[in-house]
């Protein structure tokens, strides 16, 4: 295993990590999480990347549903 895997990854032993991961869709998440629900920063930052991606979902579903009953209601 090369050193940098070792050192970046615990050596293979843990999977997962931010490797990859795009500062900018970090700062997109969190500016859409703390749009809709208001939490703060550091509680935003603590979480894992599938902890934020799942509270973007039930966001985004709630928005789609305060859209639908707007739309429905015009009609």
């Amino acid at each position: 295993m090369s050193r940098l895997r070792e050192e970046v990854r615990g050596g293979g032993r843990d999977f997962g990590g931010a490797i990859g991961y795009r500062p900018e869709q970090i700062f997109e998440e969190v500016a859409y999480l703390a749009y809709h629900f208001h939490w703060p920063y550091t509680h935003l930052m603590t979480l894992d990347h599938l902890e934020r991606r799942r509270w973007i979902e039930e966001a985004a579903r709630i928005v789609n549903r305060i859209n639908d009953a707007q739309t429905n209601s015009l009609e």
